[in-house]
């Protein structure tokens, strides 16, 4: 084994015992999954460095790569079940949607950004080449892949597109960060009707995903 491999080993078993594990995230898969995932695949190569640090790291353009405590927490509360089809928005460069994978779900990976997507598809060629990497608009969703059994936001929002709520499977839910008088929350979403019904899960501050401004309330 190389040494620089070795060491990305050790930064990834750190990042696991000391960021992951102690905040409550108990799936063995995801344990494993983020024991296992090279994380620094997924990074852009002016990243490389920082790739197993607890922080957010930036992606241009006011995006950013969520921290590996915020996928854990993402994968932890979206609670896959092998076989369950799964949509990331926000997939950035595919590092939460490889996780998600390896708790056994069928994922399409969302991503408005050509060069995010080229990282996350050369990423996810050899880390979890059953991924699936589609382009569009991230507040669209992904409808000519629908249904889903569960759709994972990978950034803070303002609103949940009552959009999604078609795209869902009847039990379907979603597990966004929901920015709530400026303090970022993780919900899970469920449809009831044609629009959501929220439960707050956890404080979790995370980069603004663009395009989920709240819809224009209807004025006389």
């Amino acid at each position: 084994m190389k040494e620089k491999d070795r060491d990305f080993r050790t930064a990834r078993a750190l990042m696991v015992d000391c960021q992951v594990r102690p905040n409550n995230i108990v799936d063995d898969r995801i344990v494993t999954a983020m024991r296992t995932l090279r994380r620094e695949r997924f990074v852009p190569p002016a990243l490389v460095g920082r790739a197993y640090s607890d922080a957010e790291l930036p992606l241009g353009e006011g995006r950013t790569m969520p921290s590996p405590l915020t996928i854990g927490r993402l994968a932890s509360f979206a609670a896959v079940r092998p076989g369950e089809r799964v949509l990331v928005i926000g997939a950035n460069t595919g590092y939460g949607a490889a996780v998600l994978a390896a708790c056994g779900g069928a994922v399409v990976a969302l991503e408005s950004r050509a060069d995010l997507r080229a990282i996350a598809t050369a990423a996810l060629a050899t880390e979890a080449p059953e991924v699936r990497v589609v382009a569009g608009r991230l507040s669209d969703g992904a409808p000519q892949h629908a249904a889903f059994d569960v759709i994972v936001i990978e950034g803070a929002i303002d609103a949940l597109p009552v959009g999604l709520a078609s795209q869902l499977t009847p039990k379907g839910r979603v597990i966004a960060i929901v920015r709530q008088r400026g303090v970022g929350r993780i919900v899970r979403a469920e449809v009831s009707g044609r629009d959501f019904v929220q439960i707050v899960l956890a404080d979790c501050q995370a980069g603004a995903l663009p395009g989920f401004s709240p819809e224009p309330a209807f004025a006389f």
